[in-house]
């Protein structure tokens, strides 16, 4: 399956969660996104999304912010920890989505996912220790919430 992958806010590429998308046979595109310009970041996943036509889009806190404000047609979103609120204008996704977030996130409220997930029908997945969502439960829960997308 390919998956587009969209890293957070000053991380980069090739870390511990596409990698581990990758690792589990999935062809992942985790482009660099910019750090500074929120409009740039989102044109380079929009970019990105139309060459390769993903089936399924995850976004990792500000990379969910970019998930949710690109034209992903009828790809799944996986949104980690999503920063929705800090970033863009979208305010509702899909009903089909998929949030993952841990309530004992220090970065991104829980409250925030959970306003979203009631919004928009999404579900919403309390998982993981913290805002990385790098440990073996929650990277089980994306693959898992990835490899659902039908």
């Amino acid at each position: 399956m390919r998956i587009l992958f969209l890293h957070g806010w000053h991380s980069v590429p090739g870390g511990v969660k596409p990698t581990y998308l990758k690792d589990h046979g999935h062809t992942v595109i985790n482009p660099a996104l910019n750090d500074d310009d929120f409009e740039a970041a989102v044109r380079t996943a929009q970019a990105e999304f139309d060459r390769h036509q993903p089936q399924v889009v995850v976004g990792s806190s500000r990379g969910g912010a970019i998930a949710v404000n690109i034209n992903s047609g009828n790809a799944k979103l996986v949104l980690l920890c999503p920063a929705w609120k800090n970033w863009g204008t979208a305010k509702t996704v899909r009903p089909d989505t998929v949030i993952l977030h841990s309530r004992a996130d220090d970065v991104i409220p829980f409250a925030d996912s959970e306003e979203l997930a009631t919004i928009s029908g999404a579900t919403l997945i309390e998982v993981g220790n913290d805002h990385r969502l790098a440990d073996p439960e929650p990277l089980a829960a994306m693959l898992k919430a990835c490899e659902g997308a039908g």
